[in-house]
């Protein structure tokens, strides 16, 4: 079993792998505990089950010859399709060992399962040619898919396909998770997730996301020691209400909605503060005891939502920018957030995120990372691959979350989580990921096709598995 905690580069996995060869281990051996623990899965999932392995010409194919033994060994009708002769040694070694049957491409028949050895980490261009075609023909035609540590057509660092890249049931990856395997689109390729350690012990600043543990309020505490959270409204209040009352689940003492006059309460609970005017506003949110002002949600791009930005960003407090407010803030930069003392904590998801950084190509972790340095903020940079960072360079990436939270709304009910979350904790790092892991936890606990008020009624249920 591989541990998920760090997520290595294609880079730092070979320098990983160096480190083992160095401190004795061969390639060869390395090529057989990959190999060896991968049957296992595979055994394990469908045995006896039919199977086709597509071998390539360097050290995944390699570690598809010992899977394929290992089959054999086990007592699996197995056979390999070879897109060639082994280039390395340890493939090549691999290969001596294989008491099966190996076909050319041309004749290589497809079998009920398929298992994709052709390339793996490191792959830098597309499959095309005949080759692409052999590959899409053994595996359109088996009933079961695997792959083994990436599907080929993936680039490792940025999830990204060279060529089209189907759904496979099983990736198992060899040696450390790749940033590919948490990333879009490729993270959605890779159907059910596992992984074989082959003794890689290397660090990372990338690490999954995991369950964070949340406390429950102390015998003394009180609404404003749990913290109060202010969400400034703009002219669309409908988006500041979900946030305040996402935040009121998410553990604040209290929640504060700052609005023009005439608004009501999203609940009896979470109070309602009307403004006649910028000043009053500002007096409003200097009370000492607002643990973090949230606005963004619902703002607005008007000139009356700039002032209303303008004004919560003048006041030395924590801060959550999201939405309309992440917009605005693309026509002005970024200089003034890094001028701050006090925390920042921006969530833009792909088109905000674009429009205060612009078209940068990279991986999403190297843009994130990127825009949280150049900021001084924390970074919860949304999708269905989120991943969050700090100027500093730590990253966490969330594991795929429920495809049915891109419904409007949903956003700013994660907003007002971490918003929640950091009045509570006070670091907004760790805000950012305690919010983010209850979000994608409240959302596969409330099942298909919510609204955001139902994903806000799971919020206790995923704060309940935390304690």
């Amino acid at each position: 079993m591989l541990n998920h905690g760090h997520i290595l580069t294609a880079a730092e996995m070979q320098a990983a792998e160096k480190q083992l060869i160095d401190s004795g281990a061969s390639v060869i051996e390395l090529m057989h505990r990959a190999g060896t623990g991968a049957a296992d899965y595979i055994w394990r999932a469908a045995p006896h089950c039919p199977t086709m392995v597509l071998c390539g010409p360097g050290n995944n194919g390699g570690d598809g010859y010992v899977i394929a033994q290992a089959l054999l060994e086990k007592g699996a009708d197995v056979a390999i399709a070879a897109s060639g002769e082994p280039a390395t040694d340890a493939a090549k070694n691999a290969k001596s060992l294989w008491q099966g049957q190996t076909y050319a491409l041309d004749d290589a028949r497809p079998a009920t399962q398929f298992v994709d050895c052709l390339f793996g980490t490191g792959l830098t261009r597309p499959v095309s040619g005949a080759l692409l075609g052999h590959h899409q023909r053994l595996f359109d035609r088996a009933g079961r898919r695997v792959a083994v540590d990436l599907p080929s057509g993936i680039e490792t660092d940025t999830g990204v396909t060279f060529n089209p890249v189907s759904r496979y049931d099983l990736t198992i990856a060899l040696g450390a998770f790749k940033p590919a395997h948490y990333l879009a689109p490729a993270c959605g390729l890779a159907g059910d997730l596992v992984g074989v350690d082959i003794g890689v012990d290397a660090a990372s600043a990338v690490q999954l996301l995991a369950r964070p543990t949340v406390k429950a309020p102390k015998t003394g505490d009180h609404k404003y020691t749990r913290g109060l959270v202010a969400v400034v409204a703009g002219r669309m209040q409908g988006a500041a209400k979900l946030t305040g009352l996402a935040a009121q689940r998410s553990g604040a003492g209290y929640v504060k909605v700052f609005a023009g006059t005439g608004v009501s309460s999203p609940s009896h609970s979470i109070v309602v503060e009307p403004h006649e005017n910028g000043v009053q506003l500002q007096e409003q949110l200097s009370d000492d005891r607002i643990a973090i002002i949230v606005i963004g949600p619902g703002l607005g791009r008007d000139s009356h939502a700039e002032k209303l930005l303008d004004l919560a960003l003048d006041i030395e407090k924590p801060v959550l920018l999201d939405a309309d407010a992440l917009i605005l803030l693309s026509n002005t930069g970024l200089s003034r957030l890094k001028d701050r003392s006090s925390p920042v904590i921006m969530t833009p998801h792909t088109g905000e995120f674009a429009a205060i950084f612009g078209n940068d190509k990279g991986s999403k972790i190297d843009l994130t990372r990127k825009l949280a340095a150049n900021s001084g903020a924390i970074v919860v940079h949304k999708g269905s691959d989120s991943v969050i960072a700090d100027p500093e360079g730590a990253v966490s990436l969330a594991s795929l979350s429920s495809s049915w939270l891109s419904t409007a709304g949903t956003g700013d009910v994660l907003a007002g989580m971490i918003a929640a979350r950091f009045a509570v904790e006070k670091e907004a790092f760790l805000a950012g990921k305690q919010g983010q892991w209850l979000h994608s936890r409240a959302a596969k606990l409330a099942g298909p096709a919510f609204s955001p008020e139902i994903l806000i009624d799971h919020i206790p249920k995923a704060l309940q598995e935390c304690l």
